[in-house]
């Protein structure tokens, strides 16, 4: 049954909610799945029982080149687990990851505070919190062809808003004051950051009461991503899902 708004990231859960399978995939209007790639996606999920969620490698676009998020994954900077099927990940991309139906419902899948664009990160830690497992797959593939077009400084401001109300959730209070504090100083010069502050103002109290910060060993592991992204020069929380250019 069609919702009657639009509820963003969390109409997904809808969706996950209604199945009648063990595995999920996520997919968009603008993104599919390569023949066989759910085929292999439930072997690994069916070899695997702590696997909770499976990342793809994602194609972008015509020319289907890969994926920063994806070849970033695929270096593996959090190793590789004896039961998982590839590297381990604290993130991926919502059209292009198939999930266990039990755990994504068990941690609440997505939620209203984000709405939408980063709403992976909270799902992906409160996974990694409850010893689930997540891995990048390099043999699943997903092609993601999302239109060309304007307004990436609103999707950078946006992607920056959600980075600090997720923070707010699960994050170290100086990490959660240090995001917001960024994007309040863009508000200064720039609209769309101040469009974006004032949306991490309204939706500040929610976050809070969601608020539940992870165990200090998986703060650690986000220390180690964000230093291997800027040796990379990646950064996912910057991430506005634009085609990759020439």
């Amino acid at each position: 049954m069609p919702l009657r708004r639009n509820a963003g990231a969390v109409a997904r859960n809808h969706g996950v909610a209604a199945a009648g399978t063990p595995y999920v995939a996520f997919a968009d209007d603008d993104s599919w799945w390569a023949p066989g790639a759910l085929d292999r996606a439930a072997a690994h999920l069916d070899a695997a029982p702590r696997l909770a969620l499976l990342a793809a490698r994602t194609l972008v676009g015509p020319r289907e080149r890969l994926d920063p998020m994806a070849a970033f994954m695929a270096t593996g900077p959090l190793g590789e687990a004896a039961d998982l099927p590839g590297p381990s990940v604290l993130g991926f991309l919502a059209c292009a990851a198939v999930v266990r139906r039990a755990d994504f419902l068990a941690v609440g899948g997505f939620d209203p505070v984000v709405f939408f664009m980063g709403e992976e990160a909270r799902v992906a830690l409160d996974l990694r919190v409850a010893g689930r497992g997540l891995a990048y797959c390099d043999d699943v593939v997903a092609h993601h062809h999302p239109a060309p077009g304007n307004g990436r400084a609103g999707k950078r401001a946006l992607a920056a808003r959600n980075a600090a109300l997720t923070a707010w959730m699960r994050r170290p209070l100086a990490v959660a004051a240090q995001l917001s504090a960024a994007l309040l100083g863009a508000a200064r010069t720039d609209p769309a950051a101040r469009r974006a502050a004032a949306g991490l103002a309204a939706r500040l109290p929610a976050a809070l009461a969601r608020r539940r910060p992870v165990p200090a060993d998986v703060e650690d592991e986000l220390a180690a991503l964000a230093a291997g992204e800027r040796a990379a020069g990646y950064s996912t929380a910057g991430r506005t899902e634009e085609p990759a250019r020439s």
